[in-house]
């Protein structure tokens, strides 16, 4: 169930599943929102209180003025203190996982263990920027409308083995449905601020041996554009695991489940002492 609390003059909502003194974050990612982990907030929720937001200009989250990643760092701390929730475990996937790399950065005492799932620590490269540029053109142009109706009719002929079975599996158009609702519930002047965070962000590699918690760097076997990148981010961290899920890309809790959990369910049993 969608829940509500006020954060500043925001209203952040959220899914929560599971009981216990120790929670476990999940932020989401660019275009995104709570729906993300929908289909696997029961599995955590069952070894835990398992907590899942949306951002800035995501899903039912409110709409601001301006977006950022250090916006989105302030949104997720004063968001723990409006929950009363002083540490946590903290997943952040994509755009999520880089407010989560900040977000402990900035607040290392409040992170008890990290998972960083299809990341980077760096902005997107020159092929990617070109095309979150062209989007961001076609978002001011023609809204998140405009945008949804071009990602149906030319996203399948790119997409990996993983996500064609991931979308057979779930029906196509469940899949669809799903997007276009999150899409369509976003904040376009958030798609356009983000996406310029998205490729010229400053890189923080070199700040990764500051993190000292607990973390496992998760990407989809499929996911090129963030394979290096997680290589990299691993072997920055001092106390990190990689963990490549065969037979996903870039949503490996979608496009296998399975895998996805049992890593996930490995790390917290290693960051909570078994």
């Amino acid at each position: 169930m969608q829940q509500r609390v006020t954060v500043g003059s925001l209203e952040v909502t959220y899914l929560e599943a599971g009981q216990g003194d120790r929670a476990f974050v999940l932020v989401h990612g660019f275009t995104g929102s709570s729906d993300d982990f929908a289909d696997v907030l029961g599995d955590l929720g069952a070894v835990g209180r398992t907590l899942a937001p949306d951002n800035r200009g995501h899903g039912g989250t409110g709409h601001t003025p301006t977006y950022s990643l250090a916006e989105m760092v302030d949104d997720l701390a004063g968001w723990l203190d409006a929950l009363g929730l002083e540490r946590c475990d903290l997943l952040g996937h994509s755009l999520g996982g880089m407010a989560a790399l900040r977000f402990t950065l900035a607040h290392p005492e409040r992170v008890q263990s990290l998972v960083l799932m299809d990341t980077a620590a760096a902005a997107a490269g020159s092929v990617a920027r070109e095309g979150m540029r062209a989007a961001a053109g076609l978002v001011g142009a023609r809204g998140m409308r405009g945008l949804f109706e071009a990602m149906r009719k030319g996203a399948s002929a790119r997409w990996p083995d993983s996500v064609k079975r991931t979308v057979q599996e779930m029906g196509e158009d469940r899949y669809w449905e799903r997007i276009e609702r999150k899409l369509e519930a976003m904040d376009p002047q958030a798609f356009v601020q983000l996406s310029e965070e998205l490729t010229d962000q400053r890189p923080v590699l070199e700040r990764l041996g500051e993190i000292t918690c607990p973390t496992l760097v998760l990407v989809g076997e499929d996911d090129t554009p963030f394979r290096e990148p997680s290589e990299a981010m691993t072997g920055a961290l001092p106390d990190a695991r990689l963990v490549v899920v065969p037979d996903a890309a870039h949503s490996p809790q979608f496009e296998n489940r399975g895998a996805w959990l049992e890593a996930v369910h490995a790390h917290l049993a290693r960051a909570r002492g078994g």
